[in-house]
């Protein structure tokens, strides 16, 4: 694999807020999200001055958890398009700096497939993001199914970012979710894509895998063997799990090193691996600290550094805004 160097991260894990977004959030009752001890604040301006001082060129803006549906079809709606016009007007403003994946107001499926043709066609984003579940919902379930064939047939991007599962409560032990519940309910809700066949049937997706995968890098053989054990026909292999894995791509936010991408590298190539901050969940002098390690890490290939390395991939997958 030859890789070019290439100026700049590109950082597809990067998330936004707004004041009007928080407060909605707050009055549906997450005061302290997903555990987490208080909001992020986040400004563009902060958020340039951040990249320019690691070398990131490009980020792509998303929403995080806990997404834009908070009980009522109508307010996800409005919810989604507001954020959504927000985050086009970022880009605009700051070309080539900022790109953004569009929230959707799952699982309300005839509201997400309004906001695809918005998002795409008026705004111009560059993919969407989809959190694991929505109040038990998650990605495989035969209702979302709408959405899924639409999203193949543009070939979209889809950028996928844990929440809270339904069973937090008792799960969670009292810890904020992010440090464990957010790592199985990412391989929860691949998992139940690969199980539903959605991942064979729409081949045009183009899916990205927050944080190293989470947990699937150590649990796709195991999912591979129950695959065969349950979808496996008499005459015809069953699905192969750990080949589909391969085809998706995966972002090293959170604690990457030392231990996280060598696992995810049993796994997948090295060119699946993308960068990725989770600013501004993660604060600044976190993210200082996470791209020394990454800087510092060994790389996998030859001659490359995980700068040209992951950006060489990210302007495969985003073509249009990263174009020379």
């Amino acid at each position: 694999m030859t890789v070019p160097e290439t100026p700049g991260f590109v950082d597809v894990h990067a998330h936004f807020v707004t004041d009007s977004y928080v407060r909605q959030a707050r009055a549906a009752g997450h005061e302290l999200p997903d555990g987490m001890p208080a909001w992020p604040g986040w400004s563009a301006a902060a958020h340039l001055e951040l990249m320019d001082r690691n070398g990131i060129g490009t980020a792509f803006l998303s929403v995080s958890s806990p997404g834009v549906h908070f009980g009522d079809d109508g307010a996800a709606r409005r919810l989604a398009r507001e954020v959504n016009e927000d985050a086009a007007r970022v880009a605009a403003d700051h070309p080539g700096r900022f790109g953004f994946f569009a929230s959707l107001p799952l699982p309300d499926v005839d509201g997400a497939l309004t906001e695809i043709a918005y998002a795409f066609d008026e705004l111009g984003a560059d993919g969407v993001v989809l959190e694991t579940n929505t109040h038990g919902v998650y990605l495989g379930d035969e209702r979302l199914e709408p959405v899924f064939a639409e999203l193949g047939r543009r070939r979209a991007v889809v950028f996928l970012h844990p929440t809270s599962p339904v069973c937090w409560e008792r799960s969670a032990l009292g810890r904020p979710r992010p440090m464990v519940e957010f790592v199985f309910d990412t391989a929860r809700t691949v998992t139940d894509l690969l199980m539903a066949g959605t991942l064979e049937r729409h081949p045009g997706l183009e899916v990205v895998v927050p944080h190293c995968g989470g947990a699937l890098p150590v649990l796709a053989d195991r999912v591979d063997g129950f695959m065969t054990l349950f979808l496996g026909q008499e005459g015809a292999a069953a699905p192969d799990a750990v080949e589909q894995l391969r085809r998706l791509y995966y972002d090293m936010a959170g604690p990457a090193f030392p231990r996280q991408v060598p696992a995810l590298l049993g796994l997948v190539g090295p060119d699946r691996l993308l960068y990725g901050s989770d600013y501004c969940w993660t604060p600044e002098h976190g993210v200082d600290a996470h791209i020394a390690t990454v800087t510092a890490a060994p790389v996998p290939v030859e001659g490359a550094s995980w700068q040209s390395l992951t950006t060489a991939n990210a302007r495969r997958l985003l073509p249009r805004r990263l174009a020379r």
